[in-house]
């Protein structure tokens, strides 16, 4: 294939070199958002008298020809061209001849690719918000029915207060409606189109940039066309707001992958999201958590590429942008292979409530409201924590626990313990009495199911 830009050249490039420049192996996945752009801009080129009016129908109904084949595998890409972009153009230009060859008018590669990018990007982004909320519903599902499914929770990896599993099912909603609005605020900044910016400096034909935007579902145009053809600050900003939802996920499956361990044994994982051992035939691997808890690190790598790439770019575009591609497709489709697989996965596993009772009922997480009873009672928080600590010291003494340990011994660190203690520091007491707003009791965690019902239906 004769390179577009052959004219100036006496030689033809190296097939090393060539091979090195190409990028269709991974961009020809845009070839959708390259014909919907080119059609919009043969539109506009008719309509302003740039090319004449036939030309633009016939290669807005041949462009048409080309999308449908593609679909349809009835037309291949060709390896062998540079990119999509002169691909789709020669395809043109062999279908039709020299009426092809106006397409490229009043616009470059540069703003093409820009366009493509976005309107390809904004699709995924909206397929990565769906699939979110799909994990949402999980995590909802999940929480209405254990909302008062007592647990330990912790700090440090300690056992720390009685929580709910509905609650902690819930904070992890919570994270997840902010990668939503995350999200859709990156793809908000990035709804502005580049085409029309040309190579950098905007062109000399009379173009309605506004009526090519407008067709293809932007805002307005890019205000500056040396900004229009150079910004990938959207490809930054995803690729952020994929890694910050795989930092989340990774937290859930660390967790996943702790509470299925014989050592906690919270929850069983499905079969069908579980392998099994070589060697050991008694083992059942979380391997679907671990594997994107190893994933995460995938998408870090990605971020930390693009914002590399661009750190040492001069205005306006420059080759290094083609690496801008390989690097958030791969974000994208890793997140939403992982987000995929996270949502049955959650909704298939079964929680063992008895066991998560039994872990609380250790470790002495009711110490805070011992020492909230003697506070209510009129003594000073801190006294009162030191009282309560030297309570958890004799019991580990004593090999027993503050609902065990005798009235007498209560006694003999303050006189305000009376009979109420036990019922003060009794589980359920302690998980119904967290009434703060947010908190962990029941009526608590149905007002956080009802607020993210209401996000998810809203947004």
């Amino acid at each position: 294939m004769e390179k577009m830009w052959a004219g100036r050249f006496a030689k033809e490039l190296d097939a090393a070199a060539n091979d090195f420049n190409s990028s269709i192996r991974f961009d020809s996945k845009m070839f959708r958002e390259d014909i919907r752009g080119s059609m919009a801009h043969a539109a506009m080129l008719g309509a302003k008298g740039i090319i004449p009016t036939t030309s633009s129908e016939k290669i807005i109904e041949t462009l048409g020809e080309i999308l449908a084949d593609l679909e349809e595998g009835t037309l291949d890409f060709d390896m062998n061209a540079e990119d999509i972009h002169m691909f789709i153009e020669a395809e043109l230009t062999k279908r039709i001849g020299d009426i092809g060859k106006q397409l490229h008018t009043a616009r470059s590669r540069n703003d093409q690719v820009a366009l493509d990018l976005k309107m390809y990007m904004k699709t995924r982004t909206d397929e990565v918000i769906a699939l979110v909320k799909e994990l949402m519903e999980a995590l909802l599902m999940l929480a209405k029915e254990h909302k008062g499914v007592i647990m330990p929770g912790y700090t440090h990896l300690q056992r720390a207060q009685p929580v709910t599993f509905g609650h902690h099912m819930m904070a992890y909603a919570m994270m997840f409606s902010r990668d939503i609005v995350r999200l859709k605020n990156a793809k908000a900044l990035m709804n502005t189109s580049p085409l029309g910016s040309c190579a950098l400096a905007g062109t000399t034909y009379d173009t309605d940039r506004d009526m090519v935007a407008a067709e293809l579902g932007f805002d307005g145009v890019a205000l500056n066309s040396l900004d229009g053809v150079s910004d990938r600050d959207y490809c930054v900003e995803l690729s952020s707001c994929f890694a910050i939802i795989m930092m989340h996920l990774s937290r859930l499956c660390e967790e996943i992958i702790m509470w299925s361990s014989w050592e906690f044994k919270f929850i069983d994982l499905d079969d069908s999201y579980s392998t099994g051992s070589s060697i050991m035939p008694q083992k059942k691997n979380p391997d679907m958590a671990e594997l994107i808890r190893g994933k995460t690190g995938r998408v870090y790598g990605d971020l930390m590429g693009i914002l590399t790439v661009l750190k040492g770019i001069p205005l306006a575009y420059n080759k290094d942008m083609q690496e801008d591609k390989e690097s958030i497709f791969d974000s994208v489709e890793t997140v939403s292979a992982c987000l995929s697989i996270a949502t049955p996965m959650l909704a298939t596993m079964r929680v063992n409530k008895e066991n998560m009772y039994r872990a609380a009922s250790g470790g002495f997480i009711n110490a805070t409201d011992c020492a909230d009873y003697l506070v209510k009672k009129g003594m000073p928080f801190r006294t009162a924590y030191k009282i309560v600590g030297q309570s958890v010291a004799m019991c580990i003494a004593e090999k027993t626990t503050l609902e065990e340990l005798p009235l007498e011994k209560y006694k003999e660190m303050s006189e305000l313990f009376d009979e109420d203690i036990y019922e003060a520091i009794n589980l359920e007491t302690c998980v119904a009495k967290r009434i703060s707003k947010g908190g962990t009791n029941v009526a608590s965690v149905e007002m956080q199911i009802e607020y993210i019902e209401s996000f998810l239906k809203n947004s």
